[in-house]
């Protein structure tokens, strides 16, 4: 089965309906039809902490949110190892020119690690890799 990387901003996208994602990243889910999710627990501490400071009731949804995707049969979370945090600072060593921050490293490590091309996205930071991001005004 087709496998989609699934970042914060596409997490974020669905727990604010209001995001200006939503409508977008809803569409790019629905293109992408029965992949199975990948993401990782890096992604989940990123998407909790953008959403720390949005008040008690979106703190409980975002919680109730992550609790939901980890017991999600169809979103595998890969967790975070210290193998794949230092696999992490390396690339993010080898990327000084750029803008890329640690949990997208290890993102795109894992990515190329589970053979997965797409990215419910929308940071350009990915398609600076060569991956693909599903997530773009227009679509």
């Amino acid at each position: 089965m087709k496998k989609v990387f699934a970042d914060s901003n596409y997490w974020i996208a669905v727990v604010k309906p209001k995001d200006q994602w939503s409508e977008t990243a809803d569409r790019a889910r629905k293109n992408v039809g029965d992949a199975i999710l990948v993401t990782t627990d890096e992604v989940l501490i990123e998407f909790l902490t953008a959403l720390s400071r949005g008040g008690p009731s979106l703190r409980r949804v975002a919680a109730k949110m992550v609790r939901a995707i980890l017991g999600n049969a169809n979103v595998r979370v890969i967790q975070q190892t210290r193998e794949g945090f230092l696999k992490g600072v390396t690339r993010y060593e080898e990327r000084e020119d750029k803008e890329y921050s640690l949990t997208d490293c290890i993102s795109m490590n894992v990515m190329e690690l589970h053979a997965v091309t797409e990215v419910l996205t929308n940071d350009h930071h990915f398609e600076q890799e060569g991956f693909t991001v599903l997530i773009k005004k227009g679509n």
